[in-house]
């Protein structure tokens, strides 16, 4: 599996979507659970991603200690 993927690496298949009514049953559920507790925390994480604009590749620690001469 995959860590630290950078959004701007992930590739979308755009022939896999379809147009139905908010009415029809849905696959989703199927499919969530069908897949692995890790690779639906992945899944979540990547949505987390996309919707804060967090990239872990660039995000650090900020910096808070100060070096200081005793006198």
């Amino acid at each position: 599996m995959r860590k630290n993927l950078p959004l701007d690496s992930i590739r979308m298949d755009k022939t896999a979507f379809s147009v139905s009514s908010i009415d029809d049953e849905s696959d989703e559920k199927q499919y969530w659970l069908s897949k692995t507790p890790v690779e639906r925390m992945y899944g979540v994480e990547i949505m987390r991603q996309m919707l804060y604009g967090y990239n872990p590749v660039t995000a650090r620690l900020q910096k808070f200690f100060e070096i200081v001469e005793l006198s």
